[in-house]
């Protein structure tokens, strides 16, 4: 007997449009590294590098309204535990830790190396953060029920709002991206939305 089951996600509303206001409001680009977008990569996500359209696009709209920009960068060395669960990755210094080309960073926006799914967890992301009196964060990248949904998750229970971008984030399964979403919407009462859906005060 197989222990497959099938499951419904619940609905959950997607937005067809929110508007945010640049000044209190971050864009936080999770993991989108070459070990999880690119050919080659130790743990390519299939989905994550269709996904660079909609956060370049993303982008543009946070650099030309002077909204904050934040990258997480997953890094691990020698002897991390993580490597035990999921095989090595994201190196530091290697090429499959690197943030892809088409979305690098630019000079003056914040780059967090995280050792966890979590973009808070052992970091100085909220430090800025509240720095900047922030109160919306939008996060995009790579994985969906991962290091998307634990630094949304954990944001969250900082009292920030969320608004995530669905096509804008990949997950390994559609189930885990649905899930995700679902659990963003109706446990946090974040806002999920498309990336052309999200405009500027």
């Amino acid at each position: 007997m197989s222990g497959r089951r099938e499951v419904v996600v619940p609905e959950y509303e997607v937005r067809e449009s929110v508007r945010v206001d640049p000044s209190r409001t971050a864009l936080v680009v999770v993991d989108m590294q070459n070990d999880f977008v690119k050919e080659g990569g130790a743990l390519r996500v299939p989905d994550a590098e269709g996904t660079i359209p909609a956060i370049h696009h993303l982008l543009e709209v946070a650099r030309d309204s002077g909204m904050k920009v934040v990258f997480t960068q997953d890094t691990h060395a020698e002897g991390d535990p993580e490597w035990e669960i999921w095989g090595e990755h994201a190196r530091e210094g290697s090429w499959g830790w690197r943030i892809v080309d088409e979305l690098s960073p630019r000079e003056g926006e914040l780059v967090i190396r995280k050792v966890r799914y979590d973009a808070f967890y052992g970091t100085h992301l909220e430090h800025f953060l509240r720095l900047w009196d922030t109160k919306t964060l939008i996060v995009c990248g790579t994985v969906a029920n991962i290091c998307v949904h634990y630094t949304a998750a954990s944001a969250a229970l900082r009292w920030f709002e969320v608004v995530l971008p669905r096509d804008a984030v990949s997950a390994l399964d559609p189930f885990d991206l649905e899930s995700s979403l679902r659990q963003t919407a109706f446990l946090f009462a974040g806002t999920v939305t498309r990336s052309r859906g999200i405009e500027v005060a």
